[in-house]
């Protein structure tokens, strides 16, 4: 299968779930554009920089602005154990589901990841814990939840790659069940420390579906002091 294939089967894949979803705000097809970036500092320590920007529909209708970061210490090459802060601005009112409430919230998270290979397949698993600091108009609260992350990535050659991952959210109160997230995409790397991935999210809530497509920029530095000769 070639690349022009691909992104024509994730545009068709998206368009097919769009048609088909009820008539209640999930039958928009969104859009979430997103930057990633791990910023080495020292052997051990690097900064993780994170902004996602949420749409509705893929170029209006605004839902969710994401700003996230923490400090990570490299255990070795294959694991990662960091602790972050985010802040998440909500707007929940679009236009086929009025009256629902404006959210902010500051998070703090605790995270692990795990990372193996077998044969060409890269495997990444990712543990999460959040503690959630929510203001609505009307209300404040404190939320816990777990995340699980498994992530597979195969590089079709030197430039041109795949990613998919499944992502469950547990709550730590009722209701238990969060969310998941099912996750496809074609990535291409422009350059070592920078890459571009074009992919399909199905946002699963229980009994709303949410199809988005996304548009991800990895870019990441090493600020190491380099040694002379």
């Amino acid at each position: 299968m070639n690349t022009k294939t691909l992104f024509l089967f994730l545009l068709v894949f998206a368009t097919f779930n769009f048609s088909n979803a009820q008539d209640n705000g999930e039958n928009e097809l969104g859009a979430w554009y997103m930057y990633f970036g791990t910023n080495r500092v020292s052997d051990k320590l690097s900064i993780h920089s994170e902004a996602q920007f949420r749409f509705y529909e893929v170029a209006s209708s605004f839902n969710q602005l994401l700003l996230r970061t923490g400090l990570n210490y490299h255990i070795s090459d294959k694991a990662i154990a960091t602790l972050g802060y985010g802040f998440i601005s909500t707007d929940g009112t679009f236009e086929d589901t009025p009256g629902e409430e404006n959210t902010n919230e500051h998070r703090i998270f605790e995270q692990f990841i795990l990372k193996n290979t077998v044969g060409k397949f890269k495997f990444e698993h990712r543990y999460r814990l959040e503690q959630r600091f929510i203001s609505t108009q009307n209300d404040d609260f404190t939320e816990h939840r777990a995340r699980y992350r498994l992530q597979l990535t195969y590089p079709i050659n030197q430039k041109w790659f795949l990613n998919v991952y499944d992502e469950v959210f547990i709550n730590l109160q009722e209701p238990i069940f969060g969310q998941n997230r099912l996750y496809g995409a074609v990535g291409y790397n422009v350059k070592s420390n920078f890459s571009i991935q074009l992919g399909y999210l199905k946002n699963h809530f229980t009994g709303v579906n949410y199809d988005r497509l996304q548009l991800g920029v990895i870019y990441n530095t090493d600020f190491r002091k380099k040694e002379k000769n």
